[in-house]
């Protein structure tokens, strides 16, 4: 059976099977692993009155990137024949393009660092590691 072919792979049979489940598991973990960083950061005091490293924004954002994220995995799952592979592969794209909204924070923030960014630059990367790694649900 081909990537294409197989539904959830390691998660067949099981409630783990629908894409949405998936894409909630891949929710919750994007938002402990970011707001955990954030804690951190701000334990240390990377950017002191930096807005986006707030737990709303940082919560929010995370929940709309693998949202974002599972919609394309399922479009993927109907139009490719191996969807997994392709998935990663344009997360790996849609991530170093989404460091640049983050860089331009710094000209345009006055309370942005580049520790501030770095920061969001890794939630950005802890996102789209809990998407590819839940979303396709196939072995790699």
């Amino acid at each position: 059976m081909s990537e294409g072919e197989t539904r959830a792979g390691r998660f067949a049979g099981t409630a783990l099977d629908r894409l949405p489940v998936r894409g909630a598991l891949a929710a919750v973990a994007a938002v402990a692993g970011n707001v955990a960083l954030l804690v951190a950061a701000n334990a240390i005091g990377v950017a002191p009155g930096f807005r986006p490293l707030a737990v709303p924004p940082v919560a929010f954002l995370s929940v709309a990137g693998v949202v974002g994220a599972t919609v394309v995995y399922w479009f993927l799952r109907r139009r490719s024949s191996k969807p997994a592979r392709t998935f990663r592969r344009v997360a790996g794209g849609v991530l170093v393009v989404s460091f640049l909204p983050d860089v331009a924070l710094l000209f345009v923030d006055e309370a942005a660092t580049v520790a501030g960014v770095v920061v969001l630059m890794a939630m950005h990367v802890v996102v789209a590691a809990a998407c590819v790694a839940l979303l396709p649900g196939e072995p790699r």
